[in-house]
């Protein structure tokens, strides 16, 4: 059962860490059109869209649905841990 809250806080780890840079890389010129900014945006862009509809950006320049996609990310893991050790 650890090994597997393991992998889970692994992996949510992984994906928060693609966020920040992500989001990090919009403040850069022509980063986002590399090979990495190409390939973080289709993997993080799927999750990211749906806040942004959601949520306006404030003063129509700060995006703040990163921050509010990071919290729900959050509790999703804690979710799915509770659910393991609960069926475990």
């Amino acid at each position: 059962m650890s090994q597997i809250l393991l992998i889970i806080d692994i992996l949510y780890n992984i994906y928060f860490v693609m966020i920040i840079f992500y989001v990090l890389m919009s403040w850069l010129p022509n980063v986002r059109d590399s090979f990495i900014g190409e390939l973080l945006g289709k993997l993080v862009e799927p999750y990211l869209t749906p806040f942004r509809r959601i949520i306006p950006a404030l003063f129509g320049t700060i995006d703040i649905s990163p921050i509010i996609a990071l919290f729900v990310l959050e509790f999703a893991k804690n979710g799915l841990q509770y659910l393991v050790i609960y069926l475990f």
